[in-house]
């Protein structure tokens, strides 16, 4: 997936700085898959998303795909430390990155819904509503894998190569 330069400073466009503040920061800092940070995961999931609408011609709305797709792991806490969720992280970080969302920026009813529906179908009862939400959803279905796969063969590599 390319994506051109024009292409890139429209997503920066439609983030409106989103991706600058201190929350973004704090995003850096906590791991989302294998070694991914939550703010790399949540960028590439925009530009998947992006990219899905423009280059098959989907019809989303381009600014709450990219907004609802940069907020969509907005849960602003690391879900490997101990005492927190853990293997519940999956069902309830939608609904917490919906609540932080909400008390930082204005969202519309089609970003609310790909929040808190980008983990569908394990959160069976909030599904996707909009083309919007489905393609974010699904472009976080395929960027997860990615980089779920990407780390194990990395740890597998480096585990050979400590054996030798």
């Amino acid at each position: 997936m390319r994506l051109t330069v024009h292409e890139l400073s429209e997503i920066e466009g439609y983030l409106q700085g989103m991706h600058l503040t201190e929350e973004a920061e704090c995003m850096k800092r906590f791991i989302q898959h294998g070694s991914i940070s939550t703010y790399d995961h949540v960028i590439r999931v925009v530009r998947l998303s992006y990219y899905l609408n423009r280059h098959f011609h989907l019809g989303a709305p381009d600014a709450e795909l990219v907004r609802g797709a940069f907020l969509h792991d907005f849960y602003l806490y690391d879900w490997h430390e101990n005492g927190y969720i853990g293997r519940f992280h999956g069902l309830h970080h939608p609904a917490v990155a919906l609540e932080n969302a909400r008390r930082r920026y204005d969202l519309t009813p089609v970003e609310c819904n790909i929040i808190e529906s980008h983990m569908w179908p394990l959160t069976l009862f909030t599904a996707p509503k909009s083309r919007a939400a489905l393609i974010v959803c699904l472009a976080d279905k395929i960027c997860s894998c990615g980089e779920t796969v990407l780390y194990r063969n990395k740890k597998r590599a480096r585990t050979i190569r400590e054996k030798m």
